[in-house]
């Protein structure tokens, strides 16, 4: 995105959902924010998001998810607000989102929905920010939002989720996701956590090596989320669901971020598809969505 390119009337992308490899929460700081270290991998798995520049301050259409709030408790209508102010721009733009990632869910689609929202306005109006802003932007909105913001589909993020690396992607696994029909308040998980630490408030040291992060074999072997515990406690059924997975041939199975949405990963989609199956079989109030890793970076395009 470099500076100076030329404006268009309007602009859809995909807005990618995404999972959780390893997620380890760490100290609290003085604020009441903890630092977090986590791998993050987009998935296939996209909202649409269309945006036009013009007519009266900020319109937000939502489409499959009328849950959703289309005004300043939407995270996309903050996410444009937030540029215009950055950018000294006009706000005058309609934004169209069709959601296919579900809400809530620890697959972070609300926050791939104000990071093309951020790139599509910028895109739109010549490019006035540089990535390095649209990443502090996104920073103040969200942990997740930056790494949709980074450049590529395979990353390791810490801190505020505002440090990152982006890795080279791996070849594509095939993904079930396993969606609850409850939802977890990531607040709550987090408060839940914290209490179940006591005074430490934290884990212990740890090396991460840059081969662990490689090939899919060591990430399986290191796939850890530190809220599981406490979420599994409050919500057995997903410890049960964790078990079947793996049953079921995943070589990973975990829980995404805060949850309530667990994945197994798979080398096959035969083999995908037969696990969806069988999960719904065993667990007839959950939904499985049928997926895949995605191997995208700035670098092709």
């Amino acid at each position: 995105m470099s500076r100076g390119a030329s404006a268009r009337e309007k602009v859809r992308l995909a807005a990618r959902a995404k999972l959780n490899l390893r997620l380890n929460v760490l100290a609290r700081e003085a604020t009441g924010y903890h630092q977090l270290e986590t791998l993050f991998c987009a998935l296939d798995l996209a909202d649409d998001v269309e945006v036009a520049i013009g007519g009266r301050g900020i319109r937000l259409d939502v489409e499959g998810a009328d849950e959703l709030p289309t005004g300043p408790d939407n995270l996309v209508h903050r996410a444009a607000v937030a540029f215009f102010e950055a950018s000294d721009k006009p706000a005058a733009a309609t934004i169209r989102l069709r959601k296919r990632i579900p809400s809530g869910a620890g697959l972070g689609g609300g926050s791939s929905d104000a990071a093309s929202t951020l790139r599509a306005l910028n895109l739109l109006t010549g490019s006035p920010l540089h990535d390095e802003q649209l990443v502090q932007i996104g920073a103040r909105l969200g942990s997740d939002v930056p790494f949709f913001l980074c450049g590529s589909s395979f990353a390791l993020a810490w801190g505020r989720g505002d440090r990152l690396l982006p890795l080279q992607p791996l070849p594509p696994l095939s993904i079930v996701l396993v969606v609850p029909e409850f939802r977890v308040v990531t607040a709550d998980a987090f408060r839940d956590l914290a209490a179940s630490r006591g005074e430490s408030n934290a884990p212990a040291a740890a090396v991460l090596h840059a081969h662990r992060l490689a090939g899919w074999e060591a990430i399986a072997e290191d796939a850890v989320n530190d809220f599981e515990p406490v979420v599994f406690e409050e919500h057995p059924q997903l410890a049960h669901i964790k078990r079947a997975l793996h049953d079921y041939g995943a070589s990973i199975a975990l829980m995404s971020g805060s949850g309530s949405t667990m994945f197994g990963a798979f080398t096959t989609d035969r083999a995908a598809t037969r696990a969806a199956r069988r999960i719904r079989e065993a667990f007839p109030s959950v939904r499985t969505i049928e997926t895949a890793t995605n191997t995208w970076t700035s670098a092709n395009g």
